[in-house]
């Protein structure tokens, strides 16, 4: 069997590979295989478990709790060096 997949999908799996999330560019393809045959496609529900996430993320967005994204990313990078990720 040949599979062929698109530059971008190649890059990707190839920086997944390097970054140590996967042990090769065909364990990434097996496992979305087996998450494709055990959480199956379904086009009304395909995203329906991120919508009490975006639900609540707009709540928070409407409480004022929400900073911009360029002050997040500053957060993020602060703490990172904290912890001599960077």
């Amino acid at each position: 069997m040949t599979i062929s997949l698109t530059p971008d999908q190649i890059r990707w799996l190839e920086a997944e590979v390097a970054a140590g999330r996967l042990r090769s560019v065909e364990e990434g393809v097996r496992f979305a295989v087996a998450e494709l045959m055990h959480g199956g496609i379904d086009e009304e529900d395909g995203l329906e478990w991120a919508k009490p996430l975006v639900d609540d993320a707009l709540d928070e967005v409407a409480q004022g709790q929400a900073v911009p994204l360029e002050e997040a990313r500053q957060r993020i990078d602060a703490h990172l060096r904290k912890i001599g990720a960077r």
